[in-house]
């Protein structure tokens, strides 16, 4: 990814709660993205059910923001999403009480344009949500057979993401692909 003139800095947030099975796809990729090399201006955290420390750790400025999370869109388990937020929707923390363990991709997006606006801080110029097609989010820990397998393709199209000039040449605004067939 070519820097911006903004600062050119990238966070991959896995987001996700290990307890409920599926729901821990963001954790489990970011930890296996972890286990290999970075560029030098991407950091990728394991942000788990913390959303607010989301919130507060993107004031730090940051140009791109990849959210990697388990995204129920109504395809078979397993496959995966690339989707570009494009900050439109209103205030999505409208009528919701915050709770720091519970807050969606939406809610953590429409809290930090609160916490700039207050602050003067920007918000990331791009944010992606890369996504996978949950099989199970009941109590348990561990992932299903078919999202543990989309784990690997997820790790991959992270990585391309992160090494095309511009993500959204990488990634039109709604990409999806199979996990099973992802090569």
């Amino acid at each position: 990814m070519t820097p911006s003139p903004q600062n050119g800095r990238t966070l991959v947030a896995g987001i996700g709660n290990i307890f409920l099975g599926d729901d821990g796809f963001g954790v489990e990729t970011v930890r296996a993205l972890t286990a290999r090399p970075l560029p030098g201006h991407v950091e990728a955290v394991d942000i788990g059910v913390r959303g607010v420390h989301l919130a507060y750790q993107l004031l730090d400025g940051y140009d791109t923001l990849i959210l990697v999370d388990a995204t129920e869109r109504g395809g078979e388990p397993g496959t995966l999403y690339v989707i570009e937020h494009d900050g439109a929707g209103g205030d999505a923390t409208a009528g919701v009480p915050l709770d720091g363990h519970r807050m969606a991709p939406d809610v953590v997006l429409a809290l930090l344009g609160t916490l700039c606006a207050g602050t003067g801080a920007a918000p990331p110029r791009r944010t992606f949500v890369v996504g996978c097609e949950p099989a199970s989010v009941q109590e348990r820990i561990g992932l299903s057979q078919r999202v543990a397998e989309a784990v690997p393709g997820a790790v991959r199209l992270i990585e391309e993401m992160l090494r095309a000039e511009d993500p959204g040449a990488a990634a039109p605004r709604t990409l999806t692909q199979d996990a099973r067939t992802a090569g």
